[in-house]
């Protein structure tokens, strides 16, 4: 009798294994692994123009025989602009990704025809479909400069009397929009190359109009980097009318100042927030002369600087977008 109740017990522990086991099953079925892949239903679009600063969003759907790993792929046919989303799931809907009209890689989206690729890694199969953007979206924030309008007669400039000057607004590639400003020359005797100053009284204000919590503001701009040169320095300062009389000291006001230096190709979008932002002596982190305090509402003007170091010769750099956003970094 104790054998049959030890036999019995026995078989009761492995059915009760058993059930747990099966409760925690993970990953696609056998059968699932073993159906060869193909395309249940091609690939759609929820609308083929869209609105994105009316808020419209554009969904995809499409079905496959097995979950499996895809890459969608959005690219604007006049800007080069891309969206990249990558899945791995069996059916594609409204679930897997939303487009607002954000873009993964510079530059940005235009109003413009797009061309829509859905692609699964390790198979030869491509979908596409096309979308028309009749508008981009709007991004919230205090734009310092997209040049598109021009050059403000409230900013002011500096350049340096060196070789193969080039500081002007161009509109053979932007960023974003249509213009950008270039910003290029030899200067053998000084890191400065040339400067423009961004004063807050060109947009009709005393102060730069931002949030007075500095971890709350965000400071974005679009940099380019010259293929095959990698010595250009671009500096933003940010001086900080601390008394409110109207003007900056640095004797005894904040400036802070984000130093980037510019060595990658292509466009690229940086951000910083700006209570992150340090104040800078020749390029080493130092106490501020004022009140030591990011009071981001105090901001009175912006200087934008394009450094080299004089050795390395002819320097060039892209800026597009100045922005300021609150809360987060700028989406594109």
């Amino acid at each position: 009798m104790k054998k049959y109740a030890i036999f019995t017990l026995l078989i009761f522990v492995a059915i009760s294994c058993r059930k747990e086991e099966v409760g925690q099953f993970e990953g696609p079925s056998l059968l699932e692994i073993n159906t060869p892949f193909e395309i249940v239903t091609g690939l759609a679009v929820s609308q083929s123009t869209v609105d994105f600063s009316a808020g419209e969003i554009v969904t995809f759907s499409a079905e496959l025989s097995k979950t499996s790993a895809w890459k969608l792929r959005i690219i604007g046919e006049s800007s080069g602009a891309e969206k990249i989303v990558l899945g791995n799931s069996k059916v594609i809907d409204v679930s897997s990704y939303m487009w607002e009209g954000s873009t993964t890689n510079l530059p940005m989206f235009k109003n413009e025809m797009c061309e829509v690729q859905l692609s699964f890694p390790g198979e030869e199969d491509t979908l596409f479909e096309a979308v028309e953007i009749t508008s981009v979206k709007t991004n919230t924030g205090f734009v310092v400069a997209d040049f598109d309008s021009g050059f403000n007669p409230g900013w002011t400039s500096f350049i340096q009397s060196g070789l193969d000057m080039d500081f002007q607004i161009k509109t053979d590639g932007a960023a974003e929009g249509d213009a950008y400003y270039n910003m290029a020359g030899t200067v053998d005797w000084d890191y400065l190359i040339g400067l423009v100053n961004f004063n807050a009284d060109a947009y009709g204000a005393t102060h730069f109009p931002l949030n007075s919590n500095p971890n709350n503001v965000y400071f974005n701009v679009m940099v380019y980097g010259e293929p095959g040169l990698q010595n250009s320095i671009v500096l933003f300062q940010f001086e900080e009318d601390e008394n409110g009389d109207g003007s900056f000291s640095g004797a005894d006001e904040d400036m802070y100042s984000a130093e980037i230096l510019v060595n990658w190709e292509g466009w690229k979008l940086l951000s910083f927030k700006y209570n992150d932002i340090a104040s800078l002596v020749d390029g080493i982190p130092s106490e501020a002369a004022g009140n030591n305090v990011h009071n981001s509402e105090k901001i009175l003007k912006i200087n934008m600087l394009h450094l080299a170091n004089p050795a390395t010769g002819y320097a060039k750099s892209k800026l597009d977008y100045i922005i300021f956003t609150e809360n987060g970094p700028l989406i594109p």
